[in-house]
């Protein structure tokens, strides 16, 4: 697995964490190779762990190669490290996770080239669209609409997630049948339907990475017009100290609370239990996870039509869309603050998403793809 993450050296619980945790039980091994980490990072890392390399509150058959090199660099680092691993454990099959500025991708055709291994790249939203929300963005969005065609030129396949990025792929220039969508929305059923009475202390809630397409300036702005509404954050991001000062500049932060970073996929779920409404305003994304498993959990939800979201929500249903302005967010969270039956109703079609993204059977088809893109079938062994 050719991955930009690298949370589980940095010793975080993240989302990586609980796919692998179920995907490394359909192989023998894999192998991730990331780029490098800080020394001081690393020496968290090393300090709550006992193996030479990273934490291992992860399964044991995992084993990450982060780069010793600037990622500049790192395309270099896949295809050096990656045909000694190769060499070393015969891998079956490859997947690289792509992005700009491509590194990824370019390792893993000079380590397809030089091996011999299949492999497929997988795209799990395109930077930027259908919204950019800023100039790095407009700029990988542009980047991506010049070379993501001819990226997976040499790919056995490209993973997406949702119908949107097949859509824009093809645009591209992608062919329509080197696309399969696998999707990668792993809720976990035995956690997020168990019924856990909360107290709610909040009246809306939000978990993303604190970026700015996120769409959690015009959120705090929507907060702000709603006398006495409180909102919860959770997540962390470099947008942080740009979101407290615009709470403290809008005369509203002692109505937000900023949670961070929640070690454990359990506290992210108490966390969404203790509200009443969740909003998702981002402006780009490929799913997001946090707003389905709002949805399991029985929240109403009020969602931008981007990511996966046009193919799960039916407006006025299971959910209410939002075109992401203040003013129609103000206007949508005060209609389900106002009616409890509308959100009791909302919330008890939503839960039925469980039944579609259940955590095992998901990640089963996941490996299943990946065994099948190496000729082996069921045969496939390793996976890097």
């Amino acid at each position: 697995m050719i991955s930009g993450d690298r949370s589980l050296l940095q010793g975080k619980k993240s989302t990586f964490w609980y796919t692998l945790e179920e995907l490394s039980r359909h192989w023998e091994r894999v192998d991730i190779i990331c780029p490098r980490i800080a020394k001081g990072e690393l020496r968290r890392a090393n300090e709550t762990r006992n193996s030479q390399l990273a934490i291992r509150n992860f399964p044991e058959n995992v084993f990450f190669h982060p780069s010793p090199w600037p990622l500049l660099l790192q395309s270099r680092w896949i295809a050096k490290k990656g045909k000694e691993l190769i060499a070393a454990h015969h891998h079956d099959v490859m997947t690289a996770h792509e992005y700009p500025p491509f590194y990824n991708g370019r390792g893993a055709e000079r380590l397809a080239r030089a091996t011999g291994v299949p492999y497929a790249l997988e795209i799990h939203h395109v930077v930027g669209y259908p919204v950019a929300s800023s100039l790095a963005e407009r700029i990988g969005r542009w980047m991506s609409f010049r070379y993501l065609a001819r990226d997976a030129r040499d790919a056995r396949a490209v993973r997406i997630v949702n119908r949107e990025v097949r859509d824009v792929l093809m645009r591209m220039g992608v062919p329509e049948e080197k696309i399969a969508i696998v999707p990668s929305f792993y809720l976990d059923v035995k956690l997020l339907a168990a019924e856990s009475p909360r107290e709610r202390r909040y009246d809306v809630v939000t978990c993303a990475r604190l970026v700015e397409n996120k769409g959690l300036c015009e959120l705090l702005t929507a907060i702000a017009s709603i006398s006495e509404v409180s909102l919860l954050i959770i997540g962390d991001g470099p947008l942080r100290p740009t979101l407290e000062g615009r709470a403290k500049a809008l005369g509203i932060a002692t109505r937000v609370t900023f949670a961070g970073w929640l070690p454990s996929r359990e506290d992210v779920v108490s966390a969404l239990r203790s509200a009443r409404v969740f909003v998702m305003n981002s402006k780009s994304e490929g799913g997001p996870r946090s707003a389905l498993e709002a949805m399991a959990c029985g929240l109403p939800v009020i969602a931008t039509r981007v990511g996966v979201m046009p193919e799960v929500l039916v407006d006025g249903v299971n959910g209410i869309f939002t075109d992401g302005s203040p003013d129609d967010l103000r206007t949508k969270i005060v209609h389900l603050l106002e009616h409890e039956t509308v959100r009791h109703q909302l919330g008890t079609e939503a839960k039925k998403i469980l039944d579609r993204f259940e955590r095992q059977r998901l990640i089963r088809d996941y490996a299943d793809f990946l065994k099948n893109l190496s000729g082996r079938g069921w045969n496939a062994r390793s996976h890097l």
